[in-house]
C-alpha cells in the first residue's frame, strides 16, 4: 500500500506530462491510499478543467467516479494533533501534512510530486517516478 497525493491523482485521469508516471506507479502497486480531504481537492482540479471546457460536466463526474472507485475503502481520517504537529515543524499546509500523517499511520510511503514535502518528509515522501 502506498499513500498517494490528489496531483498524483490527477495525473493518472487527466493525461499530461506525469499521466505515464502515474500509470506505471499504479502498475508496479495498484493498493492506493489517501485521506478523505482528496475527495475536495480532486473535485477543484475538475473544477479547474470544467470552467477552461477542457472537460465535459459528463466526463468530469465519470473520472470523480473513477477515482472514488480506485480509493474505495482506502480512504482515512487523519489525527488533528499529528497534522497540526507537522504543520508546525514545516513549512507544509495542513492539507499536504495529512497525506504525511497518512502514510506514517500506515507504515507507508507518500508518493507525490510537492517539492515542498519532498523536502520536508524525506523520510516518508517519494518523488513520483518520472521516465
Amino acid at each position: 500500500m502506498i499513500v498517494v497525493d490528489t496531483n498524483v491523482l490527477a495525473y493518472l485521469y487527466l493525461p499530461g506530462e506525469y499521466t505515464h508516471a502515474a500509470e506505471a506507479l499504479l502498475e508496479r502497486d495498484s493498493n492506493w491510499a489517501a485521506p478523505v480531504l482528496w475527495r475536495s481537492e480532486f473535485r477543484n482540479i475538475l473544477a479547474g478543467y470544467l470552467r477552461r471546457g477542457s472537460l465535459s460536466f459528463e466526463q468530469a463526474h465519470g473520472i470523480q467516479r473513477e477515482a472514488e472507485h480506485l480509493l474505495a475503502g482506502a480512504e482515512y481520517e487523519v489525527d488533528s494533533l499529528s497534522v497540526l504537529q507537522r504543520v508546525r515543524d514545516s513549512d507544509c499546509s495542513a492539507y499536504d501534512c495529512e497525506f504525511i500523517v497518512l502514510a506514517e499511520t500506515l507504515g507507508t510511503k507518500l508518493v507525490t510530486m510537492d517539492a515542498k514535502l519532498l523536502r520536508a518528509f524525506p523520510r516518508t515522501a517519494l518523488a513520483l517516478a518520472v521516465s
